[in-house]
Order: C-alpha cells, then structure tokens, then sequence
C-alpha cells in the first residue's frame, strides 16, 4: 500500500476511498491487541472526508484518498486530543495546520495513534493507554513517542503518518519498524495544533515506507504559517546530490551500541555502501553534538516541558505516569542562571558542530545503537531510554535536518536504521541520498 499505487487504483475505478477505509478497519481489528490506537474514527466521522472525495477527480487532488495516522498529541477537528493522558483530553475546534494541509490535499485521517504519555519518551511504553508493540517482534519495543504512528504505517493501517520529534521520536520508531522517518528543520512544518513538549525544539515529523511517499507527504505539508511564531521560510533553492560527495562520521571512541555487535556491522556496512555510491567518509569529533544531546534533559529545556503542563501537573500530579512526572517536574527547579549559562554552551557546541559540518555534506550515525526488549525497558525505563537517544538528542538543540533509513535486519530480524543529518534546510537533499542507499541495498 503505497500513494503511487493507491493513485493508479483510483485512475483505474478498480478501487474505491471507501473501500479501502473498509479493508483498514479490517486490520486494525486484527490487530486490536496491540494498543496502537487511542482512537479510531467511526463510519459517521470518516463519511464527510469520502463523500468530499466521491465529488471530485482523483487527478484533482495530490494525496486523494491516502490514509494517514496521526499521533495523539496532534489535533483533528473534532477528535479528542490526549497527548496519551486520559485526563488531559479535550475535542480541539480546529484541526492543527498540519493535518489541515494534508486534509486539504485529500488525504484521509484514520485516527489517532498511542505514543509515550506527553510526548516523554523514546520507548512506547510509557503510556496507560499500554505498550505499543513493534510490529515485526511484539516482544520488542516499538521505539516512542510516536509509538502507534510508527507501528500502524507498517502494518498498513495507513500509508502514512504524522508523528512528533524532539529528541529523537520521529527517528527511533522508524528504525524500529523498517520504515523512513522525516526529522524536517525546525518550523517549516507548523506546529500550530500540537501539544508542546519543548515548544522552541519541537518538529512534526513523518514516517512512511519508503522515500518517495515521505517526500510527497512532505511536499504538501511543508508550508509557512503565518500564526505559527516557530514557523520558518523553506528556502526556495536547495544544496543538490553530487556525483562524489563527503560524509561525516563520529571517532571510534565516540559510537556506543551498548553490547549490540550486530548492529555495529550493519553500521559499517551502512558506511560501506554509501562509499560505493561515490561518498567519502570522514572521522570527525563528535564532542559537540553529545555535549549538545546533554542539555536536552539534564539542562534547562526540560524547564519547557513543565511549563507546557504546570497548571495540570501542579493541581493533578495523579494523572502523570510516575516516570513522566519525575522529568517533567525536574524542570520546575532549573532557573534563569541555568538557562542562560546552558545557552552560552550551547552556542558554543553550535559553532564548533558548524565548523565541522562545513567540510563534508552530511553526517551520518545509527538511529540508535541498539533495541530492547518490552520486559527490559519495564525493568529499567530511565537509563535504556536515555541510551536511545545518544544520536538523537542533539539534532533539535544545534538545528540540523535529519532522515532516518532502514539499514538491514539483525539474525533475529528485528531491524536496524540509519540517520543522515545536515544542516537545516537541506531536507530534500537529505531524502535524495536516502532514496539512493535504498535503490542500492535491494540492488545488493
């Protein structure tokens, strides 16, 4: 199930948008175990989006009749909106201008998906709504926050879907689930609609199977938003592939895949097959992107998280899953002197990863270094988390755009995934290099 062949279904009349919402309601049954939605939308809610379709042209509109998903802290008109909290829900008047976009260009909301409560996570099972399974392995954690948004693109319950990335959850879940993640540059998707977690970091991010859908769900969805004070111009011209071209890689000492040897050699091989598409790979020091990764949650960004929710958290403590509480309240006590000497870091770490990132054209990391278990991150939620993010953390705080790709499958066929970073704005170029390692590893 993929646009391209869902466009010439509907060319041909030998699919119809309401059929294919029946067939997607048949899977989402067959899966009802896996708590990967927290709200599905009922034949009364669906008809308004088909009835619009059945009145046009499937030529008319560029995402006609594309299911997607959208993650529980993302508002749909008349949807409830939970950001995974029970308590917190509320039925937002208007859609978010993202999902407006993609509604507008005839793609259709199946739902709403399961994520780490708030948004607070990189696991997917930080949530009371239940663990979201990975959807090769149940026994394996499907990667967070964007846990269900991840996991119902590649059970085909949707061709795509939105997420949210802030320190990483539009990445994790992709490599998790052998699919592509769209980590955009910072405000060139609105975030208008979206529940904050750290409100100057956070992105919409995309997930889908392969590039080509990602890029034309991007296509849409990249627009400025004038209500949006986050909300960036994407550059009208942007950096294109060359034939040869250079890549950043960290030292040695710097890669951690904690035990994991398997997936250091799909990493390698990962380095090797962008050399054989004519790239360069060149060691770099990586002390500025993990001195940056430090500050998300350990400095005073956190502060944003409390102060999205203090109101809620202050008179409701109840309603807070007991880990997401601890983080979001350890923002209570950070102060301005905190925040401004994390800034100074941080400005410093920005300069020195620029200084970095002028030599090569991109970077490339595992998404992460290994995958757990369910039962391990239940019996240590905190530090397996934390271990997720070591590449992820950093890209929101220095403003890097970034592309997580599938990159290979382990012995036990659970899968791995690399990110491509560079600066921001170069999201399509991004894309183009991605696309290419893809087309080369069916190739091998």
């Amino acid at each position: 199930m993929n646009i391209s062949d869902l466009r010439k279904a509907y060319k041909e009349k030998s699919l119809t948008a309401r059929s294919l919402i029946m067939q997607i309601k048949e899977r989402i049954k067959i899966h009802e175990d896996n708590p990967i939605w927290i709200y599905t939308l009922s034949d009364s809610e669906l008809e308004p989006y088909l009835t619009r379709l059945e009145e046009c042209e499937p030529s008319s509109l560029p995402l006609y009749g594309i299911p997607f998903a959208i993650k529980d802290n993302i508002d749909l008109e008349g949807i409830p909106t939970t950001a995974g909290c029970p308590d917190y829900s509320y039925v937002p008047k208007e859609s978010a201008y993202v999902v407006s976009c993609l509604i507008e260009a005839g793609a259709i909301p199946i739902g709403k998906t399961n994520l780490d409560q708030f948004a607070t996570g990189l696991v997917g099972t930080r949530s009371p709504y239940g663990a979201c399974q990975n959807s090769i392995n149940a026994k394996y954690i499907s990667g967070g926050s964007s846990s269900g948004s991840a996991v119902s693109v590649a059970l085909d319950m949707a061709v795509f879907s939105l997420g949210t990335d802030t320190a990483g959850s539009g990445r994790v879940p992709a490599a998790f689930n052998n699919l592509v993640g769209i980590k955009p540059s910072k405000g060139i998707l609105s975030t208008s609609g979206v529940v904050p977690a750290c409100r100057s970091l956070d992105c919409v991010s995309i997930f889908a199977k392969d590039t080509k859908d990602a890029r034309e769900v991007f296509d849409v969805a990249v627009s400025f938003d004038t209500l949006d004070p986050y909300s960036r111009v994407m550059p009208k011209t942007q950096k294109s592939v060359e034939t040869t071209f250079s890549f950043a890689i960290p030292k040695e000492d710097q890669l951690k895949f904690f035990g994991d040897k398997e997936a250091e050699v799909l990493y390698k091989n990962a380095i090797k097959r962008f050399e054989e598409m004519g790239g360069v790979a060149v060691e770099i020091d990586f002390s500025p992107m993990l001195e940056a990764a430090n500050l998300l949650y350990y400095g005073p960004w956190v502060t944003e998280r409390y102060v999205a929710l203090k109101d809620m958290i202050e008179t409701k403590p109840e309603s807070f899953i007991e880990v997401t509480k601890t983080i979001i309240l350890s923002g209570k006590t950070k102060s301005a002197e905190d925040y401004f000497n994390a800034e100074y870091k941080l400005k410093v770490y920005k300069r020195q990863a620029d200084i970095l990132m002028d030599k090569v054209d991109f970077a490339l990391t595992p998404t992460t270094g290994t995958i757990y278990t369910i039962d391990e991150v239940n019996a240590d939620t905190v530090e397996l988390n934390s271990n997720l993010g070591y590449y992820t953390n950093f890209m929101n705080l220095l403003d890097f755009s970034a592309f997580a790709i599938p990159a290979g499958f382990r012995k036990n066929e659970m899968p791995f995934g690399v990110t491509l970073f560079a600066e921001a704005f170069e999201d399509r170029k991004l894309m183009e290099l991605g696309e290419k390692f893809i087309l080369k590893d069916s190739n091998v």
